[in-house]
């Protein structure tokens, strides 16, 4: 903790609390979003680890540049103001910079807290989303892509883009958390929702360890279904899904899917 104090330390010494909240924060979720989603891109372009891939389709180089375009623009127009917007907020909530750093024990129990609230306000914002007039002039932006690859995760329409955002924010704006925190929750979150929107599930994959945990074979198969019937609602956990019933269709997949590999 001492090493991340001094760096911290040189951070606030160099940098006003605003660059640091909203141009550091922008920057830091760049570099993390785009690192952690191009390599899903040229798995499909090479054929790299295909007997991992969920689907056995694969986007087009263009489809993906396109995708690579739009994203840019819209983290530029939409993104990069709503957090130099939402800085006045924070600020009133209590977004900290001073030295010292949080416990871990503060910093482990209020990123677990903003996973369960995150996961639960997305899961019905997200339902809402797949009602009929919503699905059409919003959410079927995302469905594009039917096979996702990590960097559809933040493909969406401008609205759907600040509608769901609110579901990640929610939870530092009710704690007013170090700003430390709020980087690691942001690292979290873009690395968990790139991972399930991969299109790979591999045997190190956090589903194969984590209870609960949803990952990229859950969600694709939200991508893959009618958005009438898709289900598979939630950002992170499962038990949403599962406590309401919109996990059916997805378990008598797998279900099937195991049957016909036993008989094989």
């Amino acid at each position: 903790m001492a090493h991340f104090e001094s760096c911290w330390q040189y951070l606030t010494t160099h940098f006003s609390d605003f660059q640091l909240a909203t141009i550091g924060s922008f920057i830091i979720h760049e570099s993390v979003f785009f690192l952690s989603g191009l390599p899903s891109i040229c798995f499909e372009r090479t054929g790299r680890f295909s007997k991992y891939k969920i689907q056995k389709k694969s986007n087009t180089p263009a489809s993906q540049e396109k995708c690579i375009l739009r994203l840019v623009l819209y983290h530029l127009c939409v993104n990069l103001p709503v957090m130099i917007l939402s800085y006045p907020v924070f600020r009133w909530m209590g977004l900290k910079t001073s030295l010292p750093l949080p416990h871990w024990s503060v910093i482990f129990s209020q990123i677990i807290f903003y996973f369960i609230l995150e996961d639960f306000v997305f899961y019905w914002g997200h339902r809402v989303l797949h009602t009929k007039w919503l699905y059409k002039h919003v959410h079927s932006v995302h469905h594009e892509y039917a096979t996702p690859f990590g960097l559809t995760s933040e493909y969406a329409h401008p609205a759907e883009i600040l509608f769901l955002g609110f579901a990640t924010i929610v939870g530092p704006a009710l704690t007013g958390p170090h700003l430390f925190t709020l980087w690691l929750w942001m690292v979290l979150r873009v690395l968990e929702t790139v991972e399930a929107h991969s299109g790979y599930h591999f045997p190190w994959s956090p589903s194969n360890f984590l209870p609960l945990y949803g990952g990229a074979e859950f969600h694709d198969f939200h991508h893959r279904a009618l958005y009438t019937k898709s289900g598979n609602y939630s950002s992170t956990f499962t038990y949403m899904d599962r406590i309401f019933g919109t996990d059916a269709d997805y378990w008598k997949l797998k279900t099937l899917e195991s049957n016909r590999g036993k008989a094989l």
